[in-house]
């Protein structure tokens, strides 16, 4: 063995035993006589000490170690006089007797500490490098312990982990799937997964009732912080079960999780709320709970007072920030830019003060008397001090962007503090939206999803209207899984594919695999799927997953530490039968 012991297990009562450590230099300091030498492996730092006056060749040796240099140091623990409370192994140090190079280092791009000095784009080329320091290393260390956490509970219920295929069909809906040539049959195409959807409910029809798995999935589409071209999921089913069964044995899961990683027990069951009520108070489908400042809509109480921008919106709608009517116009003209901004494409905002003596201050005096904005100011629960902010435009577009002056209010009164976590369940999706531009429905969720028994009867004649039998796990405003209520028969299913437009010939080819399985008595099920790299970011503290990947993508989906994508050559596109078409200038 190279080592007796890791750099982060020495303590005090290991003084005075002759011990064998390895790792990397991190730092090394020479003061007059003393050489002080910082080792590093991924279990901690040991501070190892040469003397020029006891040996004065092993101390030049060490003065020649550079930073990043791959040693073996023998020598005796000895109780350190200035001891670091920081490090674990702060009470100790290291008497060096000798010292072995096992490897040399180049100058390292960019410093290995928490606090590098190193881009993002520098960390990602070499990120071998990057998974040196601490903080990064943790964050991986922190996803092995959820992975094996998660694999404890679901064991623990009774879940089996099947391994699913990840050469599969292409098929329609969702993200575009990453396709893979086949050699051995010019022309056609397997697809990597977006996620193992239909292979979960053929194991329902195939008697395994509960199963799960930690799944590589693939999406091309546009990356953001929380996207990356491949990700994990925690992917469950289950058979024989109605959505209250799911969902508490997935809030079983979510609060094993909170209590193991972070200490964290949540009193009471989680909040229930529909989409729909989701989407009148907050604005989102995916709420962040740990504030009010709900949405309140005053669309009949601002009407018939001549002013165009109410009387002509189909929608009026504001929120009262507490204590806040002493923003300036400057951080009132940010706001009004901050909704302005293409992203959220609102054309303004309207603004209203609540004094002290209770007089209401606005933006539109001119078109409304004090006694109208003193009822605004009480249909809005507003008090003295309080600011109202209130749009006006289309609803949906107008919620959706009052959701996010909440957001960016509740961000700049502090009231998001990742240390603190608010999950809730949101249910009652609509099973299906409209595409203006192609003149079609789609699947809100999949074309798995179950209706609601009771909208059942409008799957032929509103299908607008039809809400599904779904439902996602949210926690401070992200969505961290969902999931559904599947359909199990061969004529909903059929009518699904119906109402998404898909003729009986195309749901043939595309999913007869499925609608043949049906046929051998398929159970009822449902199931679930988490964002593994989402929630492991979330328990770290961080807003993007690439920190909790260790090998993560670039923006531009891009591996810029191995250069890929990269052409291939010409004779393995021979060997596909494909030829690549020069891009049109």
């Amino acid at each position: 063995m190279y080592r007796t012991h890791t750099c982060g297990e020495l303590v005090i009562s290991n003084k005075g035993e002759k011990v064998t450590l390895s790792g990397w230099i991190q730092r090394s300091r020479d003061l007059g006589g003393m050489t002080f030498v910082d080792l590093r492996d991924r279990y901690g730092i040991t501070q190892l000490v040469f003397n020029l006056e006891i040996n004065s060749d092993l101390c030049m040796q060490a003065r020649k170690l550079g930073r990043e240099f791959v040693v073996q140091v023998t020598g005796i623990v000895a109780e350190r006089s200035n001891k670091n409370p920081r490090l674990a192994t702060g009470d100790i140090e290291i008497i060096a007797e000798n010292i072995t190079v096992l490897n040399t280092s180049d100058i390292p791009p960019f410093t290995i500490e928490e606090n590098t000095d190193g881009g993002d784009e520098l960390r990602m080329k070499y990120r071998y490098l990057d998974l040196r320091r601490q903080n990064v290393r943790s964050n991986i260390i922190l996803r092995h312990k959820m992975a094996q956490e998660v694999r404890r509970y679901l064991d623990g219920q009774g879940f089996i982990e099947v391994e699913t295929p990840v050469l599969i069909k292409s098929t329609p809906e969702g993200a575009r799937d990453y396709v893979v040539p086949s050699r051995l049959h010019h022309g056609e195409f397997y697809a990597l997964p977006q996620s193992p959807q239909t292979f979960k409910q053929l194991l329902m029809v195939a008697g395994f009732d509960k199963y799960f798995q930690i799944v590589k999935c693939f999406r091309d589409e546009d990356l953001r912080a929380d996207r990356q071209p491949e990700f994990t999921q925690i992917d469950c089913e289950m058979s024989f079960v109605h959505q209250d069964d799911i969902l508490s044995t997935f809030e079983g899961l979510a609060r094993h999780l909170f209590r193991e990683i972070k200490g964290i027990e949540f009193d009471g069951p989680f909040p229930r709320i529909s989409y729909d009520e989701a989407m009148r108070n907050y604005g989102s489908d995916k709420p962040d709970i740990r504030f009010g400042m709900k949405i309140i809509e005053i669309t009949e109480a601002v009407r018939g007072k001549n002013f165009a921008v109410f009387d002509s919106a189909e929608y009026v709608g504001g929120i009262c920030a507490s204590r806040c009517a002493e923003y300036t116009r400057r951080q009132l003209d940010e706001l009004t830019e901050f909704v302005k901004r293409p992203q959220i494409g609102a054309k303004g905002l309207v603004y209203a003060r609540v004094e002290a003596d209770g007089s209401v201050k606005s933006s539109i005096d001119k078109f409304y008397s004090a006694d109208d904005l003193k009822r605004f100011a009480d249909i809005m629960k507003a008090t003295e001090g309080d600011l109202l902010l209130i749009m006006a435009g289309n609803k949906e577009k107008t919620l959706a962007a009052l959701g996010e002056l909440r957001l960016e209010l509740g961000r700049r009164l502090g009231y998001r503090d990742a240390s603190s976590y608010s999950p809730l369940w949101v249910t009652d999706f609509p099973l299906l939206e409209w595409d203006e531009e192609t003149k079609r429905f789609y699947a809100k969720h999949h074309p798995f999803t179950a209706p609601k028994p009771e909208d059942m009867e409008y799957m032929r004649t509103n299908p607008g209207r039809v809400h599904a039998n779904a439902y996602d796990l949210v926690i401070n405003g992200t969505e961290i899984g969902g999931g559904s209520i599947r359909i199990h028969d061969p004529e909903t299913q059929s009518l699904m594919f119906k109402t998404l437009g898909l003729s009986d010939e195309e749901a043939q080819k595309q999913f007869g695999f499925l609608l043949n399985a049906f046929r051998y008595g398929a159970p009822p099920h449902g199931g679930i799927a988490f964002g593994f790299d989402r929630w492991a970011a979330m328990l770290g503290g961080s807003e993007t997953i690439r920190d909790f990947i260790a090998f993560p993508k670039n923006n531009q989906a891009r591996d810029i530490m191995i250069d890929t994508p990269s052409s291939i050559k010409q004779e393995q596109l021979d060997e596909l039968g494909i030829e690549i078409k020069k891009e049109k200038k």
